[in-house]
């Protein structure tokens, strides 16, 4: 596997958490709990970046292995 198709499934494994932390996000909103609704819109922020980040080293990683091939 190489270095951008291992970044490419760590931004997956990502969005499965991101869309997981969504759906309790959904669950907590119509439960009215504000304070854990708070709790993971921060852990979504968060999750977002780390994906962006993934697809970013994944598309850096890809480009530098076509510019090592013959």
């Amino acid at each position: 596997m190489s270095s951008a198709d291992e970044s490419l499934a760590k931004a997956e494994a990502l969005l499965a958490r991101l869309e997981a932390t969504r759906a309790e996000l959904e669950r907590l909103s119509e439960a009215e709990e504000a304070d854990r609704a708070l709790d993971i819109l921060t852990e979504l922020a968060d999750l977002s970046r780390q994906v962006e980040e993934e697809l970013q080293r994944a598309k850096r990683r890809a480009d530098e292995e076509s510019d090592e091939e013959p």
